[in-house]
């Protein structure tokens, strides 16, 4: 039993040192290539720079720019740079007509800044000139892929009508069978395609795109919505990080000093439970790197912020369990006793304190924006994984520990 416990931890610590070893280095497999998790993280603004815009709303004697217009336009905008896959925007009106954007860790800033500032008006014209559908009949919009009539895989975008636009166009379909019905963005013919059937299920179809990059962008602005206001860039530029990347590298470095130095301080107070608590935590630190690549959160200075607190949280938690079972021992109860007995009476206390700090980083994820989400977000899955560390690796692995016959003596507790 005891050998095997220890093959046990033995596996373990080599598991924790190979996976730590990989994430700060990165690995190669044949084909297959592991990056390191500080080339995986996406970096806001503050870190690592990105793209400036400026849009200025173009006004007309018949269109007159209002503050909702420009409101429903800042969501429009936000609601595509989601669709992009990047967080952590900064968007914000700026005087009357204008709006400020800025958007970190861009690859193809050109392509991002034509998909903000398009129109993105699309409407399904028949042979007499007439509207039949347009973009605010769309109910939702994907890029596939279809056969086309040579049989050949070709990239589609696949439109779902809603209601009314199902009927308007059931009734066009009918009335132009065999005719071409055109389909126009922002006043450009982008498919024109033969009706070769009546369509009544509301399920209409864009040929004619390049590939399915281009069909994934045009489903993002249909379902993005069309902007309800002419919108110019009047300043574009790259900005750079403003925190700086010496200051970047000094902060990483400031933060393994101050997790070197709680771990030292876990150990010389706590000793063997210390010991086990610096094991949990590298792998709270690993599930933490992992989750939040997993995630594609975006790493800023208040999200360094919300790590550091975590981190705090997860060490608060252990030092809670061990005072407890440092109080079992003295009560002159086994190693193993006390310490199921002081997880079972750290456990109440440890939930109070940490769900009350979870409700308050939900309140800030859901009404807080920006760098405000981003610290909500790290608080939240730091206080996840501080539980799952404390409660289950850290007992499991300290249990194991004691059954292999390596820390059952209770001087190794400071009792």
């Amino acid at each position: 039993m005891e050998l095997k416990n220890r093959v046990k931890l033995s596996a373990i610590l080599v598991i924790i040192l190979i996976i730590g070893w990989i994430l700060i280095n990165g690995m190669s497999l044949g084909n297959y290539k592991i990056i390191p998790v500080k080339d995986a993280i996406n970096y806001g603004l503050d870190l690592t720079g990105g793209v400036y815009v400026v849009l200025e709303a173009e006004e007309t004697e018949t269109d007159p720019i209002t503050d909702e217009k420009i409101n429903r336009a800042i969501a429009t905008i936000r609601q595509r740079i989601d669709a992009l896959g990047v967080s952590e925007p900064v968007i914000a009106r700026q005087g009357d007509t204008r709006i400020r954007i800025s958007i970190p860790n861009i690859s193809d800033q050109q392509e991002a800044l034509e998909l903000i500032g398009k129109t993105a008006q699309l409407e399904f014209v028949g042979p007499d000139g007439e509207t039949v559908i347009t973009g605010e009949h769309v109910m939702d919009s994907t890029a596939v892929y279809q056969n086309n009539s040579m049989g050949i895989q070709e990239a589609v975008v696949s439109l779902k009508l809603n209601e009314e636009g199902t009927q308007a166009f059931a009734q066009a379909t009918q009335e132009f069978l065999n005719q071409v019905i055109e389909i126009k963005l922002d006043g450009e013919v982008i498919s024109a395609p033969v009706v070769n059937a009546v369509i009544t299920d509301g399920q209409a179809v864009i040929q004619g795109m390049g590939d399915i990059d281009e069909a994934g962008n045009l489903a993002m602005l249909i379902k993005g919505g069309a902007l309800p206001v002419q919108l110019d860039a009047v300043e574009i530029r790259t900005i750079g990080p403003t925190l700086g990347q010496d200051s970047f590298d000094k902060s990483l470095l400031g933060g393994m000093i101050g997790v070197a130095l709680v771990f030292a301080f876990m150990f010389l107070y706590y000793r063997a439970p210390g010991f086990v608590s610096t094991i949990a935590l590298s792998i709270y630190i690993i599930l933490f790197m992992l989750s939040s690549v997993a995630i594609g959160y975006t790493l800023t200075l208040p999200g360094i912020a919300g790590i550091i607190l975590s981190i705090g949280m997860a060490v608060d938690a252990n030092v809670i369990i061990f005072e407890r079972i440092r109080e079992e021992l003295k009560l002159g109860k086994s190693v193993l006793a006390s310490v199921d007995a002081g997880f079972k009476r750290g456990f109440t206390t440890i939930i109070d304190s940490n769900v009350t700090t979870l409700i308050a980083g939900v309140v800030l994820f859901t009404l807080g924006s920006g760098s405000v989400r981003g610290f909500a977000v790290t608080l939240m899955l730091g206080i996840i994984l501080s539980l799952f560390t404390s409660f289950v690796l850290t007992k499991r692995i300290l249990k194991t520990f004691i059954n292999a016959s390596i820390l059952n003596n209770k001087k190794m507790y400071g009792a």
